[in-house]
């Protein structure tokens, strides 16, 4: 996989950044079910719950329960923000 397949992930919550790093998808769910953002994904702003999961380029996973939250998807770019709901 190439270098611009991979998604750029950001994770905050209120107190500050929880995970920064590179991605090949995040899996979360929101309020149609469980979703997944990809390389070249298209932009889109949605809530998140439950769960966030992110794939690591070495294949390890890093999960994180959520109980409410936003994700911004924009050139493979993906802010995560926790809690802000």
């Amino acid at each position: 996989m190439s270098e611009e397949q991979y998604l750029q992930v950001k994770v905050r919550n209120r107190m500050g950044l929880v995970f920064e790093g590179q991605a090949v998808s995040v899996t979360s769910e929101n309020k149609k079910g469980t979703f997944d953002v990809l390389g070249q994904h298209a932009n889109f702003v949605t809530t998140v719950r439950k769960k966030l999961v992110i794939t690591k380029p070495t294949g390890g996973k890093v999960v994180m329960s959520v109980d409410s939250g936003v994700m911004h998807v924009y050139k493979n770019v993906v802010l995560v923000f926790l809690g802000v709901m």
